[in-house]
């Protein structure tokens, strides 16, 4: 398969497959998020909800675009994608598959809510950290820049989720005279078919955005694997050509000669120098080259780099000349170059329609299942009241509708704390502090706090063991 021989094509259909088990993992280990109130409050039998939650995190998964996929694709340095050892590569991939799986695993077990964002950034961020302090590898620089995007999005998520649900919980009180949704579901009897209906919404709206945010991590961590073992077919985006490439290029060529920074102006000429090395570099190795088929492992490789860091410092200097008023850098100027290198990008921020049909397939297939260790700690384990129906969609709704703003901002997000603390803030509003199982609470809080650490040390002393073995 692919040319990389018959050892190689194990280890990649094994990657692959270990990114589909973590994926699978993901959808058992976050269904309760979105049926633990459409269970609980008897809107739906548990196998009806949980395979209409499947199918909808199914759908979200493969309309939810790629933003947050590239993001996750980008946290690692551009180095460590491209190393010319293909097995220090599969080394880092293992590494952090393994401790992704094992987190997720062992907190589902113990029926804690755990995000799994936190577990694939953490052990990313790992082995990100040790491949830094490897030998010759001192220059590398971390994408810090991603990683706090990424970092703030998950810290900063729950504590709106929580005050947008003791707020919304207010205002539902004073609004709402059916007072029907503030009590407590009864154990057998399904609710009235007004109060069924938003409850089957806001938790159809949970699964959906679950998939199109969750799920791209899964997008984003097979497309690590395929790039790490076989660029030449992942690397850049086949489906278009490196002709056209060359004249995005050009064009961009063009219009940074238009642009004559001052003396005052420093920071402008100096990211315009890098902005001109890299077209220098790209239109170099694009010289000749008429199809991809004349490219070769290194060509694959040394383009996608230099897209990356063209990519980068285009930012950097679109930034400064927002700053500075620099001569011919007019709205039309702006307009033009911003098209270009969104051209360009497009050749590494892509992924296979068959990745995101295989990922879709097993977040889906994992919903399905294992749900009813983190249903109980949801309905029941985090206010010392049971939920009820105006809780249980209110949570829903907050919980959806940051994930969906986050998804749309490429930002990854904790679906599993962004609806917990929804939860802690319905039993919150009109209760007070007394009615939050502060037990429950401490144990969610402890693994919000060191899954990233912890994930972070274990991806990063596994990436060395498995370095040392095949050194």
């Amino acid at each position: 398969m692919f040319g990389i021989g018959a050892p190689l094509t194990f280890l990649l259909i094994f990657c692959i497959l270990s990114a589909f088990a973590f994926e699978f993992i993901n959808g058992f280990h976050d269904t309760a998020n979105a049926v633990a109130t459409v269970i609980y409050s008897n809107a739906l039998k548990p196998g009806v909800a949980v395979l209409w939650s499947g199918i909808w995190n199914f759908i979200g998964v493969n309309i939810g675009g790629i933003a947050v996929a590239i993001g996750i694709v980008n946290l690692l340095p551009v180095e460590a994608l491209t190393d010319s050892n293909i097995y220090h590569n599969l080394a880092m991939i293992m590494a952090l598959i393994i401790t992704a799986i094992l987190w997720n695993l062992g907190t589902w077990y113990l029926g804690i809510p755990c995000s799994s964002s936190h577990t694939l950034i953490g052990s990313i961020a790992g082995v990100s950290i040790v491949y830094i302090l490897l030998p010759g590898n001192h220059n590398i620089t971390f994408n810090w820049g991603k990683v706090t995007d990424a970092g703030l999005s998950l810290l900063i998520s729950p504590v709106i989720g929580f005050l947008l649900a003791v707020f919304f919980m207010y205002f539902l009180r004073k609004l709402v005279k059916n007072k029907t949704i503030f009590k407590e579901a009864p154990s057998k009897k399904a609710p009235p078919l007004w109060v069924r209906s938003i409850l089957i919404l806001t938790s159809t709206f949970v699964s959906f955005s679950h998939g199109s945010n969750d799920g791209q991590k899964g997008i984003g961590l097979m497309m690590i694997i395929l790039i790490s073992i076989v660029p030449m077919e992942f690397a850049l985006d086949h489906s278009k050509h490196p002709v056209a490439l060359r004249q995005n290029v050009e064009q961009m060529k063009i219009l940074s000669s238009r642009i004559h920074a001052g003396d005052s102006e420093n920071e402008v000429r100096m990211e315009l120098e890098n902005v001109t090395i890299c077209l220098d570099s790209l239109n170099k190795r694009l010289s000749g080259i008429h199809s991809f088929d004349d490219m070769n492992r290194n060509g694959f490789v040394n383009t996608r780099k230099d897209i990356l860091i063209l990519s980068k410092q285009s930012r950097l200097l679109l930034a400064d000349l927002e700053v500075n008023d620099v001569r011919a850098v007019t709205q039309d100027w702006f307009k033009a170059f911003s098209f270009q290198i969104k051209q360009i990008r497009t050749y590494t921020e892509y992924s296979p329609w068959w990745v995101i049909l295989m990922i879709s397939l097993a977040l889906g297939l994992g919903t399905m299942i294992g749900w009813k260790r983190i249903v109980v700690t949801i309905g029941e384990k985090i206010g010392k009241s049971h939920l009820n129906y105006a809780q249980g969609a209110t949570a829903n709704l907050i919980a959806a509708s940051t994930i969906t703003v986050s998804s749309m901002m490429g930002l990854p997000v904790s679906t599993t704390h962004v609806l917990s603390s929804g939860v802690a803030g319905t039993m919150v509003s009109g209760l007070g502090l007394k009615n939050l199982q502060t037990k429950t609470l401490a144990a969610i809080g402890i693994a919000w706090l060191i899954t990233i650490p912890v994930t972070m040390l274990l991806s990063g002393v596994l990436f060395m063991i498995f370095r040392l073995l095949i050194a």
